[in-house]
């Protein structure tokens, strides 16, 4: 059972996201530029105006309207980088027994958010995002120290596109900054297309996007991060309205990782794909163990969200519906009591999966 953080601990967590997300403002923007609001359809977005150079200047994508993004936008011209400040923040954070990214995972987050991958809304998925939760929801999450050879990052096309800017160089370039030894593996059925970088077999890196009308697993082009992308189902959901957290590596890496409650939804969903061969069934007993995890937290934290959430997975098809209910019906063994399930099932009634239809014997 997961333990509540101290309040000023989880203060000092937020203080790192806030300060992370900041400096990297300060890093990435001149001073002597200006921020401008665009507007799209019924959004406003922020873009960066640099100055004139040559008798040119152009617009770096800053990130959706916000309250939180006007405050540092209004922080920026008198911020300075606290880098040794957030150095300490970290040390403190680790030494209360949170949970950071491995060594190499961290250089590669913070290759990545040095060069403006998060800026673009780039949303990291996965293990290495489930550790941020301790700090998002002030307690400690017994899976948060579960250790990964791999890294997922997931962006829409459409806002890949949508922004109107790009990384400096391509995504291959941006990771050997953290290792030199990456390579780009091509894709078999698709000639020239590149959704996945590795270190050998030791590492890989893959980059994902919401798969939209029939089923195609051609990869897709992200021009915001200079690569392609693996279209997969239900990615859509998870990273909807991505917010905003701090990986406890360095001096603390501003990164985006989906809503938890998303997050753990998501999870219920994908375990049931992953049951033909053995290492898949490992993986799908760690979804549900991360699902349930975060099912006791939030149903009792954020049980309106939850609610909401459960609705929204319902309504999009009854192949939602299904998974979701089978995978419902195995947490009680997953995580060796029924406390998850009875505490979802007492927000949105009763969770039963619909029998299986079998083709008649012929």
């Amino acid at each position: 059972m997961s333990d509540q953080i101290p309040l000023p601990i989880q203060t000092m967590y937020a203080e790192l996201v806030e300060r992370a997300h900041l400096g990297g403002m300060v890093t990435d923007f001149d001073p002597a530029g200006t921020f401008v609001k665009k507007t799209a359809g019924d959004r406003g977005y922020w873009y960066f105006r640099s100055p004139m150079t040559k008798g040119e200047r152009h617009d770096r994508y800053v990130g959706p309207d916000s309250p939180e993004l006007q405050k540092r936008i209004a922080e920026h011209r008198s911020a300075k980088d606290d880098y040794k400040q957030r150095r300490a923040l970290v040390s403190a954070l680790l030494r209360t027994g949170m949970r950071g990214p491995d060594r190499k995972t961290g250089q590669i987050l913070e290759a990545l958010s040095t060069a403006g991958v998060f800026r673009m809304r780039t949303v990291l998925v996965g293990t290495a995002a489930y550790q941020t939760y301790s700090g998002l929801l002030g307690v400690k999450l017994s899976r948060a120290a579960i250790m990964t050879d791999d890294l997922d990052l997931a962006q829409f096309k459409t806002i890949s596109v949508a922004v109107a800017d790009r990384v400096e160089i391509p995504l291959l370039d941006i990771l050997r900054r953290a290792d030199p030894a990456f390579e780009a593996v091509p894709e078999v059925f698709a000639p020239g297309g590149v959704c996945r970088y590795a270190l050998g077999d030791k590492y890989r890196v893959d980059l994902l996007t919401p798969s939209r009308g029939p089923d195609d697993e051609s990869p897709v082009s992200l021009p915001a991060l200079q690569t392609d992308a693996q279209p997969l189902r239900y990615l859509d959901f998870l990273i909807d309205q991505e917010v905003h957290a701090a990986a406890l590596y360095g001096a603390g890496i501003a990164i985006n990782v989906p809503a938890p409650e998303r997050y753990c939804l998501h999870k219920l969903i994908v375990s049931r794909l992953r049951v033909q061969i053995q290492e898949s069934q490992a993986k799908a007993r760690k979804d549900l163990q991360q699902a349930g995890e975060l099912l006791t937290i939030l149903c009792d934290h954020r049980p309106y969200e939850i609610r909401d959430l459960w609705d929204e997975l319902n309504e999009r098809g009854p192949k939602w519906r299904e998974r979701a209910a089978e995978a419902v019906g195995l947490l009680d063994t997953a995580m060796g009591s029924p406390i998850a399930r009875e505490k979802l099932e007492k927000l949105v009634g009763k969770v039963t999966a619909a029998p299986r239809m079998h083709a008649p014997n012929r």
